[in-house]
Parts: C-alpha cells; sequence; structure tokens
C-alpha cells in the first residue's frame, strides 16, 4: 500500500497526550502541510494561529471548556493548539479551513505525532474575549472559527483499531 494512502487509513484521534512539546521542525512541517491545502478559487482564506504559548493554550481550553459546559480540559493535555480561522466574507470559508484542518490531522500522524480535531472555534472566536485574543495578536478582519487541531505526543500507544466502514459509504454510478 502506498505510504500517503496508508497514513490516511490508519490516523485515528488521539485523547490523550504527554506534556512534552513537539519540536519546532516539526510543527513547521504541519503548519506547512496546512498551508498547501486547496482553497477555493485559491485565495487561501483561512488563517492558523499555533499556540505554544502555554498561558494562551489554557486560556482557549478555559473557554472552550465553558461553552462545552465542563470543567475538564477539553484538549486532553495536548501542548500544541493550531486554531484553524477562516475569512467569513469568503463563500467557501468553511470548506477551505475545514481542508486545513484535515491536512494538519494527517501531517501529525504522518509525523507520529497525535492530533484531533476539537470544535467550538466558531463560538471561542465569535465571543467578546475570542475578539480580544485576535486583537492582542494583531489579526484583524471577520474570521470565523473552524477548528483546533491539538498536536502532541500520545500518552500511551496510537489508537490503532478503526471502526469497519458503513457498507453504503460509496455510491458508484458506473
Amino acid at each position: 500500500m502506498n505510504n500517503v494512502i496508508q497514513s490516511l487509513t490508519t490516523r485515528r484521534s488521539v485523547k490523550k497526550y504527554t506534556t512534552q512539546m513537539p519540536d519546532e521542525a516539526q510543527l513547521q512541517q504541519i503548519l506547512e502541510a496546512g498551508m498547501y491545502a486547496p482553497t477555493g478559487r485559491g485565495l487561501q482564506s483561512p488563517l492558523i494561529i499555533a499556540v505554544t504559548n502555554k498561558a494562551l493554550r489554557d486560556r482557549l481550553s478555559r473557554m472552550n471548556a465553558r461553552i462545552l459546559g465542563t470543567d475538564a480540559d477539553p484538549f486532553y493535555g495536548a501542548p500544541v493548539v493550531l486554531v484553524v480561522l477562516a475569512e467569513r466574507n469568503n463563500p467557501t470559508h468553511i470548506y477551505d479551513g475545514s481542508l486545513v484542518m484535515g491536512n494538519l490531522l494527517n501531517a501529525a500522524h504522518a509525523l507520529g505525532l497525535g492530533a484531533c480535531w476539537i470544535h467550538r472555534a466558531k463560538e471561542e472566536f465569535d465571543s467578546e474575549e475570542g475578539r480580544d485574543i485576535l486583537r492582542q495578536l494583531g489579526i484583524e478582519g471577520d474570521y470565523e472559527g473552524i477548528g483546533h487541531c491539538i498536536v502532541g505526543y500520545p500518552a500511551g500507544e496510537m489508537p490503532a483499531t478503526r471502526a469497519p466502514r458503513k457498507e453504503d459509504y460509496v455510491v458508484w454510478a458506473k
């Protein structure tokens, strides 16, 4: 089986991480893969915020947990949060940002790191606190939160089991 196909079909969401920070070279490779995701009309409407600052990471975790209605860390202890936003005025922004998320998840797996898509970025960055974070980072414009790609070293074994694919997943029209 082709290495790319094998990587795509063996990726699993990781929900338990060590505190060890991935090295910057690995993060750069993951971010580059995200930057090369296809976008509508090639407009590159998404923006990735690479959060390695623990205070900001923990602030985002608390915001996300409030939206979820829990006190638990929705980022499962992952030390890195890659927040994907996209320009709201672009009609393909949700699709563009989703493709970036997919590339980030798959690149992390290809490098032996764990990753997981965490939702509620839209609610976070539509809030005044979220808009304040964007202003503090010097980000201007009308961005919608698409998702958080949490990244880190898995605590324990990488998840290996996968659910069987449903029988009617593909409909052939020959």
